[in-house]
């Protein structure tokens, strides 16, 4: 078995594989527990196209790290880090430079930092090696933290240990937040009244509109007469739209085409895809609208929707801009933006078990991107919850991920659920969609708790629960 991989020197060896943001956090977090680990980094002896230098933890596109405030998810995500050890967060906290309300770093001492830290921490070899294949059963455990630009042989592997189950690109849709919509525009329905003859009461009663149950899942759906949909179409045509680096090779497939491609194919080409009316009577006026878009509901709590079939090649800024053209979403606050982008990812919740062990092949593990989250905060919380799960395993103690309450547990709960819909898992950033729902959104007099205070609460509440079960499980 892998756990007979025991370094002389004691403690169990483990090699990790890429070092990047997930890689040197899973590393360290071993390391600072006993265990040897071997970092194989193919730097500097081969970078990927996006790669301009031969550090480790290289940050390749922003130097942002994004929100800092605990009442952003990706806020409390990073200060879940900090309390854990994190490794990535330390070094950027001492390499941070002026960014108003979100953590941005100098690159250049971001990189320095954690190269040095990793170097220099007596348990942890590093190892230029271009890695072309899953290490055999006598290399394990080990961990393939080997980011969205996975090498084309160690991929075609991964491929096949995942049995084809391997994406290389996303295709993501925006998600909004609940409490921005206008509900006085968007009317709830599912396509010809599927199993609607009672309302979602749960729904209904904690966010303020009656959702019919269709199914498993119920639909908003925000109509738009023929002026404001050829006006949309307008500005999605006229948007700045993000260009494909020359590496990404990106694929549009037929049933997965952002909104753009749609249009450019003709103005009437949205309104028979996504933006199709039909089966969808409006209470109001009781006919179909003339175009309509649909959001479904992304999490338990519906405290956020999801645009459906609206990803998009737009540029982040415009995206804000012509999305808040469609009725009921004029204040709409945009947890998740849409994107397609080349990135290599397994999907997860079929072919990762709860330690984020592949099912397929038992002592290899996976953390980062490649697991199907996006970000350089999420990738690093991937890292270290995957050191932290083999290192419970290691120790002969029960594997326990942190509480779904938690951001750590949030991620990793987006990992092993199971979507619906016919595109199916997809890789997300941290969202407060992903936690397990607030205790409360309404006080003891029925008034409804501000977003801000909400948020304040759920934080609050994340951080507890994190270190109740550090002293629990760790």
């Amino acid at each position: 078995m892998y756990v007979s991989n025991v370094a002389s020197e004691g403690g169990v060896k483990v090699i990790v594989v890429g070092g990047g943001l997930a890689g040197c956090e899973a590393a360290w977090q071993l390391a600072r527990r006993g265990h040897r680990v071997e970092l194989r980094e193919q730097k500097p002896l081969q970078r990927t196209p996006a790669q301009q230098t031969d550090r480790l933890a290289e940050l390749v596109c922003s130097n942002s790290l994004r929100g800092a405030a605990i009442t952003n998810a990706v806020g409390l995500l990073k200060e879940e880090l900090r309390r854990m050890g994190s490794l990535i967060l330390a070094c950027a906290d001492e390499s941070k430079v002026p960014a108003g309300g979100a953590l941005a770093v100098d690159r250049e001492r971001f990189a320095t930092a954690v190269e040095t830290a990793i170097e220099k921490h007596p348990n942890i070899t590093r190892v230029s090696a271009i890695v072309t294949r899953i290490p055999d059963e006598g290399e394990r455990p080990c961990i393939l933290a080997t980011g969205p630009l996975t090498g084309d042989e160690l991929a075609s592997q991964l491929e096949e240990a995942c049995g084809g189950r391997l994406a290389y690109y996303d295709a993501i849709a925006p998600i909004v937040s609940h409490d921005s919509l206008d509900l006085t525009k968007i009317f709830a329905a599912s396509r010809w009244d599927k199993g609607t003859e009672a309302g979602d009461s749960r729904t209904a009663e904690a966010r303020g509109v009656e959702v019919p149950e269709g199914g498993d899942r119920a639909y908003l759906n925000a109509p738009m007469n023929k002026d404001e949909y050829n006006a949309f179409v307008d500005a999605v045509l006229a948007s700045e739209k993000v260009v494909p680096r020359a590496f990404e090779d990106v694929r549009y497939f037929e049933g997965c085409l952002p909104i753009e491609v749609m249009a450019e194919r003709g103005r009437e080409t949205l309104r028979h895809g996504p933006m199709k009316p039909v089966g969808l009577t409006d209470p109001r006026t009781g006919r179909w609208p003339y175009a309509v878009v649909q959001l479904r509901q992304e999490d338990e709590a519906c405290t956020a929707h999801n645009l459906v079939g609206f990803q998009t090649r737009m540029a982040w800024g415009e995206q804000s801009r012509v999305l808040r053209m469609i009725p009921g979403l004029e204040n709409a606050e945009f947890l998740r933006m849409g994107s397609v982008h080349r990135n290599t990812f397994v999907d997860a919740p079929k072919v990762l078990d709860g330690a984020m062990q592949l099912r397929s092949r038992p002592g290899v593990f996976l953390a980062g991107q490649v697991t199907g989250v996006e970000g350089y905060v999420e990738s690093t919380a991937g890292g270290l919850l995957c050191a932290l799960m083999l290192a419970q395993r290691l120790a002969g103690k029960p594997i326990s991920a942190p509480p779904p309450t938690t951001a750590l547990g949030a991620l990793h709960g987006h990992l092993a659920r199971t979507p619906e819909g016919k595109h199916g898992f997809q890789p997300s950033n941290v969202t407060w969609a992903l936690f397990a729902p607030a205790d409360a959104d309404r006080d003891a007099r029925g008034k409804k708790i501000p977003k801000a205070t909400r948020y304040e609460q759920m934080a609050q509440r994340a951080l507890s629960a994190l270190e109740e079960w550090k002293q629990q499980a760790l």
